[in-house]
């Protein structure tokens, strides 16, 4: 339903060396930047930061990841990359039986999660 999104951050050149390190385990890169706006996605631009005048509202954003394993390098890379925890990757089965997710805070705030929907039987890992 959604094209893109931008996240407002307070600086974009810490913030893309954050994503770029933490969005890699989930197969989004660096793609394009567009003046104080910064791109990543797998082919196109997908999700972005944006750089904004504090203060500014912390939001919640969700990714999806293809395999628990992956939710498991997002968090590992996040916290190497200076995130503090906010969840660690585990079934979430208040959500749904098969949620497996994790949620670390950026350095704004902003609380980022990978998320995979599938049986941990049938993961494909």
């Amino acid at each position: 339903m959604i094209d893109h999104f931008n996240l407002p951050v307070s600086d974009v050149a810490r913030s893309r060396q954050f994503y770029e390190r933490v969005l890699a385990p989930l197969g989004f890169r660096f793609v394009a930047q567009d003046g104080a706006a910064v791109g990543f996605g797998a082919d196109s631009w997908a999700f972005g930061i944006l750089r904004t005048e504090l203060p500014f509202p912390t939001l919640h954003l969700a990714f999806i990841a293809p395999s628990r394993s992956a939710v498991d390098r997002f968090f590992d890379a996040a916290l190497a990359a200076g995130a503090r925890s906010n969840g660690r990757p585990g079934i979430r089965s208040d959500y749904d039986p098969n949620y497996y997710a994790a949620f670390i805070l950026d350095p704004d705030g902003h609380n980022v999660e990978a998320v995979c929907r599938v049986a941990s039987a049938s993961r494909g890992e």
